[in-house]
């Protein structure tokens, strides 16, 4: 088959993979049937079949065409197999870009966390290593490696050209794997998790997944599902969503997983993430023990979870999430809340984006507002494309745009009417690059129907952090025990309670919220009601369930009012 020949049936495929008509379905199955026993020359047309097939496999028309694209998929560890063997290792790179990475038969790496190291370490010991080849800070070992090999500075410091992998090789003589033996002499360090994380990631080190022809490569990593929701009609298009539709529609049923159940579920999107070169905090730090399920139609299900006592934000709540599509994974979300607002991050993987994005993200949204209680929806200007090139030639400031969000600095509304006239009048005008970074340079808000606009247009939650930055530079010398100390013991006083008397994750909780309570100058005369209130909802922020805190906090008005005003004060 001709290079010509290839690239006109894979456009083909391309484009049929959308159409859902019994033509389209046809058209289809005879494509597959051409390209099924191809031999694809290059990694950019063998690419190219494969997310065509990943898509198929997401939104099949038929249980004919599902059995037909699986059957092919399973057969690509040894097409990419076939197609090293052919090839150049240069020829190979386009595996490893953020858009394709995790094909079956490739590998991965990348300087990973060290949260998601050790979760590798342990989940996948005998697939993970050092990536040595691509490793260039080795200087950095000699800093960190004495803590476990001892007289090792009697090299490192004085020595050119250490053997650093000479003296790890002879430490672990037993033959346990280095990647493993190293992340354990780690974990055996007499310090906190954190402080093992911050070593530990200082050194950058090169760690390389090898997926073979496993489960947890995107060509194969999907959950069995009870049944397939098959497409025999066209796609919900983003102009048919509705936002404040969707805010009024009906509860969703939720289903509470067992720990297992969210275990599996926690790992499974961390397969996903990592083998596409992405890190959540919510993903890597989950608790499995917070995970529920629901099904919103159309084959989709999405999973929300909290997090762990130990990994919660000082003031926000944390709600992660992820989507399956008919059983495969294909975006994932996080809400980060306070009060009332959510500050949304919704990814769909390049893939499926396609699908029926709009409707799955306005389901989401619905979600959220139904387990959590917000109401008014923020997006950063990074998923607008402020300082995200990937944003920006997707178009995401468009995307939120027509579903109904609003700029919410005044310049950059304007603008963004002034485009939309664009747009409108003249035929092919599509908004240049430059003009979607300039539009991205602030946060857009949509408002749940009944909730008042433009309250939180000016909040930004680094406004606080700044806000006891100054306090702390002003009245205690830069030192943060003493402004912590000092915060403690005036909301202490003013609440009338004795955190001392509290369990260690309500200290902490009190410790965090009351070095902004002691920025409120009126807190003293707040009601007894207000203040026991107050109370209240700390101790809830250590709590099992952090929605729970959450919703205390919507019941504060006064609280929320004072935080508000203080939270859009820019210094």
């Amino acid at each position: 088959m001709t290079a010509s020949v290839l690239d006109r049936l894979l456009s083909q495929l391309e484009e049929s993979k959308r159409d859902f008509s019994p033509k389209g379905r046809a058209r289809i199955e005879k494509l597959l049937a051409q390209l099924a026993g191809k031999r694809f020359p290059d990694a950019d047309s063998l690419i190219r079949f494969h997310e065509a097939l990943l898509f198929l496999r997401a939104y099949p028309q038929s249980p004919e065409l599902l059995r037909a694209v699986e059957d092919i998929l399973s057969s690509f560890a040894a097409r990419v197999e076939q197609l090293r063997s052919a090839s150049a290792e240069s020829d190979m790179i386009a595996f490893d870009y953020i858009e394709y990475s995790g094909i079956a038969g490739t590998s991965i790496s990348g300087t990973f966390s060290y949260a998601i190291v050790c979760w590798l370490v342990e989940t996948y010991p005998e697939r993970v290593s050092i990536d040595w080849d691509n490793y260039e800070k080795k200087e950095r070992l000699g800093a960190t490696w004495p803590r476990f090999l001892p007289l090792l500075e009697e090299d490192s410091l004085v020595e050119a050209n250490i053997p650093y992998r000479d003296w790890l090789r002879t430490a672990n003589e037993q033959g346990e794997k280095a990647l493993s033996w190293l992340i354990h002499r780690f974990e055996r360090l007499p310090i906190s998790h954190r402080e093992q994380a911050e070593l530990y990631d200082s050194l950058e080190l090169r760690v390389r997944w090898n997926l073979g022809d496993s489960t947890v490569s995107r060509t194969h990593l999907k959950q069995q599902v009870r049944k397939i929701f098959y497409h025999e009609e066209p796609l919900i298009r983003r102009k048919d969503v509705s936002l404040p539709d969707e805010f009024d529609s009906p509860p969703f049923d939720l289903k509470k997983l067992s720990r297992h159940e969210g275990e599996a579920i926690l790992d499974m999107v961390r397969a996903t993430t990592t083998v596409r070169y992405r890190e959540l905090y919510g993903i890597m730090n989950g608790d499995s023990e917070s995970v529920v399920q629901t099904d919103i139609g159309r084959g989709v299900e999405i999973f929300l979870w909290g997090l762990p006592l130990e990994r919660r934000l000082p003031l926000r709540a944390y709600t992660a999430g992820f989507t399956l599509k008919n059983g495969v994974p294909v975006n994932y979300v996080e809400g980060i809340s306070l009060f009332e607002r959510v500050e949304v991050g919704f990814n769909t993987f390049y893939t499926f984006r396609e699908g029926e994005s709009a409707w799955v993200y306005a389901r989401a949204l619905k979600l959220l507002h139904q387990a959590l209680g917000v109401t008014c929806v923020s997006i950063d200007p990074y998923q607008l494309g402020f300082n995200n090139e990937e944003a920006i030639e997707s178009g995401a400031f468009w995307f939120y745009r027509k579903l109904g969000f609003r700029p919410v600095r005044a310049e950059l509304a304007k603008l963004t009417e002034a485009e939309e006239k664009k747009l409108a009048s003249l035929r092919g005008y599509r908004t240049p690059a430059r003009m979607l970074r300039r539009l991205s340079e602030g946060h857009m808000t949509f408002e749940a129907p009944g909730t008042k606009q433009g309250d939180w247009d000016r909040f930004q939650i680094r406004n606080l952090g700044l806000a006891i930055q100054r306090r702390m530079s002003e009245e205690f010398d830069g030192d943060s025990s003493k402004i912590r100390a000092a915060s403690i013991a005036e909301v202490a006083r003013a609440l009338g309670v004795r955190p001392e008397r509290w369990n260690e994750q309500e200290r902490r909780a009190f410790e965090n919220i009351s070095l902004v309570a002691a920025l409120i100058p009126d807190i003293d005369s707040w009601t007894k009601a207000e203040k026991s209130s107050l109370a209240q909802l700390i101790r809830a922020k250590a709590g099992a369930d952090e929605s729970f805190y959450l919703r205390l906090l919507q019941e504060h008005s006064k609280l929320r009012d004072r935080v508000l005003k203080l939270g859009s004060h820019v210094l």
